[in-house]
């Protein structure tokens, strides 16, 4: 039985997403810090080049995204359920429009040069220089663009007015009941990262009602976890087996097949392909099989949602 190995930094939102999903579903799990801009050779030699942040390692088997990650979290424990019973598709619809709309709203807020400034007031130039390069580079591919703060800054009342209204139904204190699931989650991650400095908290706080409940959310913690160095867990990753493929049976609509040579990368954002050989291709699920000289044979995961595959 591998461990879970979370590969994230602090003060990335999606990071918050994962740790907080660890942490409901009470699992201990070993934390490898990462660089928050590229190069990241420890981790790539892990994802074939995928350079988003988190990525959640069990042995050799290498899960990218949080919607992702979210599932297999599920698979390693059932209960509590990010997934309730009767709700599966409304809070994993309204979890897509968090880790889309309301995540790219947020950026934009948070990206305002007041927080910024606020943000990186004790760090070095350079690297807010290094940073600010980064973050252009990650969106240079992709098929979307930031949305313009003035926009973002009209839409943001709108936003919380549904949100309110969704914690408004008389069904418990958290989106679908008296428990959170993978909705309150992927909302929660946004908001927390507004929250990060004075100048754009009140775009949470100012919502008494929904302060309260990202409170409750935050309140879940991160589970117990134990550093673990990089370097460490790419040898973990070499000295291991990928997992026993699932034994989904499944068509793909455009026609791949296990054992064509393919690239997948995200369609948004951070486009970085990666190159394997396609050894899955479930309806939620697609697997890569890759080797490295320093993990040695993994299996790259990724949600088939947001996704692009091409053979190569």
């Amino acid at each position: 039985m591998h461990e879970l190995i979370l590969h994230h930094y602090p003060t990335s939102p999606f990071a918050e997403k994962a740790r907080l999903l660890l942490g409901f579903k009470q699992l201990s799990w070993r934390s490898v810090t990462i660089p928050p801009v590229m190069p990241k050779p420890d981790l790539t030699a892990l994802t074939g080049g995928y350079r988003r942040t988190p990525v959640l390692q069990v042995g050799a088997d290498i899960y990218c995204d949080t919607a992702l990650i979210a599932r297999r979290l599920e698979a390693e424990k059932a209960t509590p359920a990010l997934f309730p019973e009767g709700q599966e598709f409304n809070a994993a619809a309204l979890a897509q429009w968090a880790d889309s709309v309301l995540f790219l709203h947020a950026v934009s807020l948070v990206f305002q040069p007041e927080s910024m400034a606020v943000r990186f007031a004790q760090v070095p130039k350079e690297f807010v220089e290094i940073f600010s390069k980064d973050r252009a580079q990650l969106f240079a591919n992709g098929s979307i663009s930031r949305v313009p703060l003035e926009q973002a800054k009209s839409h943001w009342p709108v936003l919380m007015a549904r949100l309110r209204q969704q914690l408004s139904r008389d069904e418990g204190e958290f989106l679908f009941g008296a428990a959170p699931c993978i909705a309150d989650f992927s909302v929660a991650h946004c908001l927390w990262f507004l929250k990060g400095t004075p100048v754009t908290a009140p775009l949470v706080d100012d919502y008494p009602e929904v302060a309260a409940w990202l409170g409750k959310v935050l309140g879940v913690g991160h589970g117990s976890h134990k550093a673990l160095d990089a370097v460490d867990a790419v040898a973990l990753a070499r000295d291991s087996e990928p997992a026993q493929l699932p034994g989904e049976v499944f068509t793909d609509p455009n026609g791949f097949e296990a054992g064509q040579q393919v690239a997948i990368c995200a369609a948004d954002y951070g486009a970085d392909p990666v190159i394997g050989e396609l050894v899955f291709a479930g309806a939620e699920e697609l697997i890569l099989r890759r080797e490295d000289e320093r993990a040695g044979v993994v299996h790259v995961h990724f949600p088939r949602l947001g996704y692009r595959i091409e053979a190569r």
